[in-house]
């Protein structure tokens, strides 16, 4: 039997941290020994907001790939590819931008706080949803990981499958948001870690820098100074290490109420705990790096894998539209 699809991606902002790596990179590395996977690097996407700074596209693309391979994604496994290098996303967006009402894409939440608080007003981020909803279609995809912030994109999606089905003939399933449970990953001075609030620890990290970002992190407010008793349950500090802490968790979090575990002491527990965790990612990390070669050919073999499912798609939805034009 076929095995189920999913498709997956990210925008190619370079280097990644620890937050796409819990939020997303190792979920999908669950994944993908039980479905067929298709994981993008969209960078079509990335032109709504990085229209006018392209130079540095390929660069930050090749820097995802070569985190997506050393958080342990496969290319034998999955198809990881390029966007733009399967064309067949964009003749899909554009027939169903033929077919679908303008005030759909107005009432997706992520356009209008977007678009204030970017200022972005093109015809480009005004489509963005259905190009994310012709990038899961082409792939005739049954799941998106997504978390509770992206169900909306996919219900578009699930809409845009029901129109076109309704009007031709069934050619898509309709997707289902994969929920999974991603770790809420605080940055270091407490709120989530984002780039744009730079406030991110890399895979690209050093153990030193690793060490020196650490330093600097939030703790408990009321903590002030040695032995002050201290609430683990509000610390960002902590919310790290019950995502990188084993064993020892229990023990950091009763001596730090006691006031026995000073910060300072608690964050070179928690440095220890991320290194140790990261150091097979970042050992591959820098085996891919000296080998630029092997990671465009992963991207290369992704993209040819994933066009031979695009165009299977695209023979059927030409077919359903009566745009077939052959004697």
């Amino acid at each position: 039997m076929a095995r189920e699809v999913v498709l997956s991606g990210m925008q190619p902002t370079g280097k990644l941290h620890l937050g796409n790596y819990e939020g997303a990179l190792k979920n999908w590395v669950s994944l993908q020994d039980d479905y067929d996977m298709y994981c993008c690097i969209v960078d079509w996407h990335a032109l709504t907001s990085m229209f006018n700074e392209t130079e540095q596209m390929k660069a930050s693309i090749f820097e995802m790939a070569v985190d997506y391979l050393a958080s342990g994604l496969d290319g034998e496994k999955c198809a990881i590819f390029v966007q733009s290098q399967v064309k067949e996303h964009a003749e899909l967006y554009l027939l169903f931008s033929m077919i679908i009402p303008i005030p759909w894409l107005e009432r997706v939440p992520s356009y209008k706080e977007k678009s204030k608080s970017l200022g972005l007003d093109s015809y480009g981020f005004l489509g963005y949803p259905l190009l994310q909803a012709a990038d899961i279609l082409i792939y005739r995809a049954n799941y998106v990981p997504v978390g509770k912030d992206q169900v909306a994109h996919i219900e578009l999606t699930r809409e845009v499958a029901r129109r076109f089905n309704g009007f031709y003939q069934e050619v898509f399933p309709e997707p289902q948001a994969k929920l999974t449970k991603f770790a809420e990953v605080p940055g270091t001075d407490g709120r989530k870690m984002s780039k744009s609030y730079e406030n991110i620890i890399s895979l690209a990290d050093t153990p030193e820098e690793t060490a020196a970002k650490l330093k600097t992190m939030f703790t408990d407010p009321e903590k002030l100074r040695m032995g002050d008793p201290g609430h683990p349950e509000i610390c960002p500090v902590y919310a790290l290490h019950k995502i990188y802490t084993g064993e020892g968790l229990e023990k950091i979090a009763e001596t730090c109420r006691s006031g026995e575990l000073g910060c300072v002491a608690d964050k070179k527990h928690l440095t220890e705990s991320i290194n140790d965790a990261l150091a097979p990612v970042r050992s591959m990390r820098a085996e891919l790096v000296g080998h630029p070669d092997v990671v465009w050919d992963v991207l290369n073999d992704g993209a040819k894998r994933a066009r031979d499912r695009a165009q299977e798609t695209m023979d059927m939805v030409r077919s359903a539209m009566g745009l077939t034009y052959d004697s």
